[in-house]
């Protein structure tokens, strides 16, 4: 399980690490693999926005990677314009040449910190953030992103996560931390169950579902979704 923040690796340690791994995250099909039902997730995900905003115009996506959300919301959102957020250059590269052949909409990039990175008011039908929050270190911090995200968004607009997250009790969250060790070794063996803990050990500060949903409705959403929860993953969000 994750250390204490203090201890973590800076963000630009994190930073050098992605702009690494660019390929790791390029794939739309099998999503991030080390994620529990990533696929599942994104595929929940996709299909809410598309019930929810047929007829949306713009999408933000928050520590966008190699693109794989956008992607997948352009599927029913072909002509929106894109914001692509990440901290990593490369990231934000691939995302960019992956994503602007897919709609006829703008698309933007900003690199940076998503504490610090501008996201406007009243700007966008949908957010996500896949795979990203858990970064995020001390509560004020999330505040800070929830309420810019929140205030970024149109009337009805929603937000959505997809996210490694703690349990409130420390028994299941050595219970649910254990069954996601037994996927990874499934996956690939103990050496990659292994390589995994070690970067969330070093990088990550997952906060408890039920804290993030309380977070959401302080900030003032108004109607708040659990899609999919499996061991330490969930896909949840709000509704503006």
């Amino acid at each position: 399980m994750p250390t204490a923040p203090e201890s973590k690796l800076t963000v630009e340690q994190i930073r050098q690490r992605f702009d690494g791994e660019v390929e790791r995250f390029s794939n739309l099909e099998t999503g991030q693999t080390a994620v529990m039902d990533a696929p599942l997730m994104l595929e929940l995900v996709a299909q809410t926005v598309a019930t929810l905003h047929p007829r949306g115009t713009s999408i933000l996506d928050l520590g966008c990677g190699a693109g794989n959300y956008a992607l997948k919301l352009l599927q029913s959102m072909p002509n929106a314009q894109v914001t692509l957020v990440d901290l990593s250059s490369q990231m934000l590269a691939k995302a960019l040449e992956r994503v602007q052949p897919q709609t006829t909409g703008q698309v933007v990039t900003l690199q940076g910190d998503l504490r610090e990175v501008n996201l406007g008011i009243g700007q966008f039908d949908v957010v996500t953030a896949g795979a990203t929050l858990h970064h995020l270190r001390t509560d004020p911090e999330w505040a800070h992103v929830f309420r810019n995200v929140y205030q970024s968004l149109k009337p009805g607009g929603s937000f959505w996560i997809i996210d490694l997250v703690e349990q409130s009790t420390p028994e299941l969250q050595a219970l649910m931390w254990r069954r996601w060790g037994e996927y990874l070794t499934g996956l690939q063996g103990e050496a990659y169950r292994e390589k995994v803990f070690a970067y969330v050990d070093a990088e990550d500060t997952p906060h408890a579902l039920m804290f993030q949903l309380d977070l959401l409705r302080e900030v003032g959403f108004r109607h708040l979704e659990i899609l999919h929860k499996t061991a330490c993953f969930a896909a949840f969000g709000g509704i503006k």
